[in-house]
């Protein structure tokens, strides 16, 4: 190995995400000297751009939150605000017991305030058991608790079933009988904390959006796809000095002498401070000699598989609903979990080829693996029988893509927060240490950005930002994951 001479205020990020490279952009702008070492051959994460029949598309992550800050300022930040789009549409369906219906408005994650809001997708008698919860003692939710099972105990298994646990499984991919209320919807946590009714929680949640007179839009594009977000800031990392290496898989992290010696190949590094941005099993075996306990609760970190089914049709062979797509339950026995009518979502996929019609379909949740061991010539077939018998629509596309995210999605179960609390706990006793990225405080991207931007305060002394992200909801809520 031939040493790498030490630099002052050398800071190392491992992982090129997009949580990675907002670190490195935060660090330089601090006027650190930044490395940034990414074991693939590419930066990005699970922000992938593509094309399929000659036009540009996400192959990954589609749309980011906009009514959350970060993520949208990075974009302006790094160059690309001109090419912030919101959706050319905002409507959805929902398929369920057998036909396309309108998704409802009105609920918080599909929480509703009244029964009435989810006419025409629960049957009449889940309606009528909605309408119980005025009538029910307060349900105690103690530290934490599964949304599934708090929103049964309150609405029935109906509203978790046909509504709930598609909308959560369009974010984590999991199981919302399994997933933190506390982390996932700290919003509906902190209503069941403080209320008995959660139907009068909603409302008052509702009403106080309206009072704030929250405009523009809740989502938001980029032109030629997110994917293009991470290249971008990448782009500025490399302007602004910073070193950004793929195809370096680190394979030792431990402390030396005034700080951190990180051993990348046949590189080795000395650095003040290291922020590592990987998944959770990477972050495991990277802190496994110098912060064990660390190390032993980001092992215990559970994640979800699944694969994004891209196709093309003539635009002229193929006729769609209205919308910009629909979600699937899972009661409803279908294979794909959902799809979008990217061609209608995205204004600048229509604009690359007006003759085009691009749709997607996803498959793959916690616990299934039947379906992602399937060969891709499978996965297509699958998607189009879904998808003819949702839509009608069976002619023969003219492209398809498979994209198999293996662990793509870190899961939230209940207790989650407080794994959390106890890894940046154990990682705060080593100076010049931080950890960011999905496994943390929210799979969407601007939380995945917040997290890095507190990663980057916390080795400079200032821990108000980790300390924010893991505030008790009842406190100061914090953005979950939405994209």
């Amino acid at each position: 190995m031939r040493e790498v001479e030490s630099r002052t205020e050398q800071v190392v990020v491992i992982g090129a995400g997009i949580a990675g490279l907002a670190a490195a952009h935060r660090l330089l702008r601090h006027g650190a000297r930044v490395t940034v070492l990414e074991a693939s051959e590419r930066v990005g994460g699970k922000l992938l751009p593509g094309e399929i029949a000659g036009t540009r598309v996400d192959l990954g992550a589609e749309s980011m939150l906009a009514r959350r800050p970060e993520a949208v300022a990075l974009a302006r930040e790094t160059g690309l605000g001109d090419h912030l789009q919101p959706p050319a549409t905002a409507t959805a369906s929902i398929w369920t017991r057998g036909a396309l219906r309108p998704m409802p408005k009105g609920h918080v994650m599909g929480v509703p305030g009244t029964a009435t809001a989810l006419a025409g997708v629960l049957s009449d008698e889940g309606l009528a058991r909605i309408e119980r919860d005025a009538d029910l003692p307060r349900t105690e939710v103690g530290d934490d608790m599964a949304v599934g099972e708090y929103v049964a105990a309150r609405l029935g298994r109906e509203v978790v079933d046909r509504l709930v646990d598609p909308l959560l499984g369009g974010v984590y991919a999991g199981d919302a009988y399994r997933i933190s209320m506390r982390s996932a919807v700290p919003q509906l946590y902190q209503a069941a904390r403080t209320h008995d009714s959660i139907t009068q929680a909603v409302r008052e949640i509702q009403a106080r959006a309206a009072a704030a007179q929250q405009t523009g839009p809740v989502f938001m594009g980029i032109e030629g796809g997110v994917g293009s977000l991470p290249l971008a800031v990448a782009e500025s990392v490399r302007a602004r000095g910073g070193e950004i290496l793929t195809g370096a898989p680190v394979s030792e992290l431990r402390r030396a002498e005034g700080g951190w010696r990180v051993v990348a190949g046949d590189r080795v590094l000395h650095a003040d401070a290291v922020i590592v941005a990987v998944p959770a099993p990477a972050a495991a075996a990277l802190l496994r000699a110098e912060a064990p306990a660390a190390a032993s609760e980001l092992a215990a970190v559970e994640y979800a598989s699944m694969a994004l089914i891209t196709l093309a049709y003539r635009r002229a062979d193929a006729d769609l609903p209205e919308g910009s797509g629909f979600l699937v339950p899972p009661v409803d026995g279908r294979t794909i979990k959902a799809s979008t009518f990217a061609s209608r979502k995205w204004g600048w996929i229509a604009d690359d080829n007006p003759d085009l019609l691009v749709l997607r379909t996803s498959v793959g949740r916690y616990g299934e693996t039947e379906i992602l061991g399937r060969e891709d010539a499978d996965l297509v077939e699958v998607s189009r029988r879904d998808l003819r018998e949702a839509t009608g629509l069976d002619a023969a596309p003219v492209e398809t893509r498979v994209t198999r995210w293996t662990d793509g999605l870190p899961q939230y179960p209940v207790g989650h927060h407080a794994r959390v609390a106890r890894i940046r706990e154990h990682v705060a006793k080593l100076p010049g240490l931080a950890v960011c990225g999905a496994q943390y405080d929210g799979v969407g991207i601007p939380a995945c950005i917040a997290s890095a931007y507190a990663a980057v305060d916390q080795i400079h002394g200032d821990l108000s930002g980790v300390q924010e992200l893991t505030a008790d909801p009842v406190q100061s809520l914090h953005g979950g994951a939405g994209e």
